[in-house]
């Protein structure tokens, strides 16, 4: 999801970028119990929002998101 998001979006990023955010997004899945396409959309596009805006630590990623 956060690689086709990037994609759509056309946001310039790592692989290690990538890596990170795909990390937080699917553990916050797990956690969160999101299993709809509407809510991992939100939530794919709220952590790369997040990361581009500065918040680069994934477990701040983690808690911000939690």
């Amino acid at each position: 999801m956060i690689r086709a998001k990037i994609r759509q979006d056309q946001v310039p990023m790592q692989d290690d970028d990538v890596a990170l955010c795909e990390r937080v997004f699917y553990g916050l899945c797990a956690k969160r119990g999101i299993d709809t396409e509407d809510q991992r959309e939100e939530l794919a596009s709220s952590i790369i929002h997040a990361y581009q805006h500065g918040v680069r630590d994934e477990g701040t990623l983690m808690r911000l998101f939690d």
